[in-house]
């Protein structure tokens, strides 16, 4: 399942005109990232119940009301004071929580009798400029810093845009990180999850 709606295309400020493929940059929004890796989790564990917990900038960036209503999703309660927060749920039974509560966790999700506990970050993907491109590297570090510095329990995971640049340096830091039990994965513009495992090969 392919999502064709998570990428934004932007018209770059002056600075960075003619550093991005098509003079528009594709901004893969953290918010965006959320959601492509909540849908991921859906499809690929025991979850049926996954929480999103997005803070003001995030909701202003991206509609998760919207995007989850295209995937089949009906709003069926609200939560707090913005007009997304709130239960979404299938006709499957597929739920998502979008809860604007920071401190939790980007994306949380139950598997069994273990939590899984994921930081995002977002970015722009089709850009040359040193700025950007070192912003998407920062963001991973500082994925894996906030996990380090939680004390979450069960697994952890650092989530970011792919990139050639992001896949990289996750394939540098995979074994590092995975001694501190902490995971990769890189979201590609379609929504398509890539996990980095520790011998710095991919799964997908």
């Amino acid at each position: 399942m392919d999502f064709d709606d998570l990428v934004a295309e932007v018209l770059p400020p002056e600075k960075r005109a003619g550093k991005a493929e098509g003079g528009m940059e594709h901004r893969l929004y953290e918010g965006a990232v959320m959601v492509a890796y909540a849908m991921h989790l859906l499809r690929t564990t025991s979850a049926t119940h996954v929480r999103i917990h997005p803070d003001g900038e995030h909701g202003k960036q991206f509609d998760f009301t919207g995007w989850l209503l295209r995937r089949g999703f009906e709003k069926v309660s609200s939560m707090g004071t913005t007009s997304y927060g709130g239960l979404y749920r299938t006709a499957d039974g597929w739920e998502i929580t979008v809860n604007p509560k920071s401190g939790q966790g980007d994306v949380v999700a139950d598997l069994g009798n273990a939590v899984l506990s994921a930081e995002c970050k977002g970015g722009v993907i089709n850009t040359r400029h040193a700025g950007q491109v070192s912003r998407l590297y920062r963001g991973l570090c500082e994925t894996i810093g906030l996990l380090m510095a939680s004390e979450t329990p069960g697994r952890q995971v650092a989530v970011v845009p792919y990139t050639e640049g992001t896949l990289r340096l996750a394939k540098r830091m995979a074994p590092r990180c995975a001694q501190a039990g902490i995971e990769i994965a890189l979201v590609g513009r379609k929504g398509e999850v890539t996990d980095i495992v520790a011998s710095g090969q991919l799964s997908t």
